[in-house]
């Protein structure tokens, strides 16, 4: 019995770790993706294209009842088309420890405040140390922006599309909450939709840069981002739920800002400074913090 424990505790720190791995992963392929020949827009279609492919096999029995569900198409807006062209977006204008900050390290920050108002579930005060850090850590990656301090092309614009992708993830976690749908449903969902939406339009409108990009590029942004973030990590991350719990996978997947900081440098050369130093201890300090289980009394 104590190695059967033993062996789902281990088993579920590993899914966490794979789920870290993966969601610092997103981040830092997206902005290399951001720096090569690809548009966000490039990177949104070959994340939905491949997706679709791989999941539309799995998705036939889906009832057309569900596709009428105007629930899901709220979230498939929210958690899909938003937030993935704010995000990419983003990437292309800011660097990828300012999205490790302002999209992960900000989640419990946004979860917390949008919960308070759409599902009117006011935070504990255990949390509240934590999201007070959140809120200094991204004070201190806004602050060498507006100060003269910032070295080089500002970042402001892909700051805030990356804090409105941020947004509207968080608004999307929140409906999932309110809505209770099953994640592999939301998965398949959320994806195969997106992409009737944005594939039609993204081939008749928008701009697109795929010939100038290598086949290597194209391969590997599409099969990381198409199979990691959208399905592996999905999987992963709720596994993690089910033997640790969510307090204890939270406090665990905090650590992606930081991961995130230190793949940038050592990755991307993107550089590290003072101020941004302190907003990613800051923030990943406050998410484990907001995600610690309350202290009973």
């Amino acid at each position: 019995m104590q190695s059967t424990a033993r062996s789902s505790t281990l088993q579920g720190y590993l899914a966490a770790l794979g789920t870290v791995v993966l969601w610092a992963g997103f981040v830092l392929v997206s902005r290399l993706g951001g720096q090569s020949a690809l548009t966000g827009w490039d990177i949104v279609a070959l994340r939905l294209g491949t997706a679709s492919l791989f999941l539309l096999p799995f998705s036939l029995s889906i009832p057309r009842s569900v596709w009428l569900d105007h629930r899901l198409w709220a979230l498939m807006l929210t958690g899909g088309l938003l937030f993935l062209t704010l995000v990419y977006a983003g990437l292309t204008r800011a660097p990828a420890a300012h999205g490790g900050i302002l999209l992960s390290g900000c989640q419990p920050f946004l979860v917390t405040a949008l919960a308070w108002l759409v599902l009117g579930a006011k935070p504990d005060k255990e949390r509240l140390g934590g999201l007070v850090a959140i809120a200094l850590g991204v004070a201190c990656v806004a602050f060498p922006q507006f100060s003269g301090l910032h070295e080089g092309p500002s970042t402001v614009l892909g700051d805030a599309l990356l804090l409105s992708a941020s947004t509207a993830w968080a608004l999307y976690s929140v409906l999932v909450r309110k809505w209770v749908f099953g994640p592999w449903l939301l998965t398949r969902v959320v994806a195969l939709g997106s992409a009737a939406i944005y594939l039609p339009i993204y081939a008749l409108f928008l701009p697109k840069n795929l010939g100038a990009a290598s086949t290597s590029m194209l391969v590997f942004q599409g099969l990381f981002q198409g199979l990691g973030p959208t399905i592996a990590a999905m999987i992963l991350f709720l596994r993690a739920v089910t033997l640790l719990g969510p307090q204890r996978t939270g406090a665990i997947v905090a650590v992606v800002p930081a991961l995130v900081g230190i793949g940038a440098v050592v990755l991307l050369g993107e550089p590290l400074t003072g101020w941004l130093v302190a907003g990613l201890a800051l923030a990943t300090t406050g998410a484990w913090l907001a995600s610690r289980p309350a202290v009973s009394r």
